[in-house]
């Protein structure tokens, strides 16, 4: 999997939480299993759940890193690829900008659209002042693509 430094950095911290919360849920199982007991209440069991589900999540993430490379995004390109930072014109009238990214690193609320997404598919491999077409909700709609980084 393709990553941007930035993309590795935020896995690594992930992961890095994930493994901290486990250790938590861990000492946490330990307060309340009292050796004595015969049964499992509730709460052990719970906590015995979240923690596989927090083992699986640090397990998708160390296979993530490990099995990642990372591309420099620093360099000006020609056409739109993973690691691109799109400026483009909407229909005609307004402009966004987009950094195109891998799935794992993927935040709408941060313009970082996946190169798998609809958009970041028809952008990828795009140069500057090529028009794209995108079906949306909404209908089809125009982007023409003003620079590239």
């Amino acid at each position: 999997m393709l990553l941007t430094d930035q993309g590795f950095q935020k896995l690594n911290s992930e992961l890095e939480l994930f493994k901290i919360k486990r250790d938590q849920l861990i000492a946490r199982l330990e307060e309340v299993a009292q050796p004595d007991e015969s049964g499992e209440d509730g709460l052990a069991t719970q906590l015995k759940e979240e923690i596989e589900v927090v083992n699986d999540k640090i397990d998708y993430l160390e296979e993530a890193i490990m099995n990642s490379q990372i591309i420099n995004a620093t360099s000006t390109r020609s056409s739109v690829g993973l690691g691109s930072l799109v400026k483009i014109k909407v229909s005609g009238s307004a402009y966004k900008e987009f950094h195109i990214v891998s799935e794992l690193e993927a935040d709408p609320s941060q313009n970082k659209i996946s190169d798998q997404s609809p958009l970041g598919q028809a952008l990828f491999g795009k140069k500057i002042n090529e028009e794209i077409e995108v079906d949306a909700p909404v209908g089809k709609i125009t982007y023409k693509i003003v620079s590239i980084a």
